[in-house]
């Protein structure tokens, strides 16, 4: 399985404590997220089973339902994740380039997509615990 190498967490980087249930896994892949004027390609910045993070060129409304496609690597290859979900923050990223963080909630993913996911933040994890401190 392809696994992103981890960095340090934003949260424990500023010394706060993650609250977030589920845990996520840096990635850095495209994504396609579908919204009212059609597709869009996007880079993914880390993913949980609740949720995606992603990079996009335009600013996506908070609350705003949109599709999402991605290609999860797996042990054996590639799976094709596709779902819903909403919008839950949209930021600039820097003042000088007119790109946003968007993060979404997961609302509408297959169990076994969700179990998928699940799966490969796992592996991240395993992954960054066995790397030297």
């Amino acid at each position: 399985m392809d696994v992103v190498k981890p960095t340090q967490d934003q949260s424990e980087a500023s010394g706060g404590a993650e609250r977030r249930r589920w845990t996520r896994a840096e990635a850095e892949w495209p994504i396609t997220i579908q919204l009212a004027d059609g597709p869009h390609e996007a880079r993914v910045r880390d993913i949980s089973r609740a949720g995606v993070c992603f990079f996009l060129d335009r600013p996506v409304k908070e609350m705003t339902t949109l599709r999402i496609d991605l290609d999860l690597p797996v042990p054996d290859g590639i799976r094709r994740i596709t779902g819903k979900g909403v919008v839950v923050r949209s930021e600039k990223i820097a003042a000088v380039i007119d790109h946003y963080e968007i993060a979404v909630f997961l609302q509408d993913v297959a169990s076994p997509d969700g179990d998928t996911i699940e799966e490969y933040v796992k592996a991240w994890e395993e992954a960054r615990d066995e790397e030297p401190a």
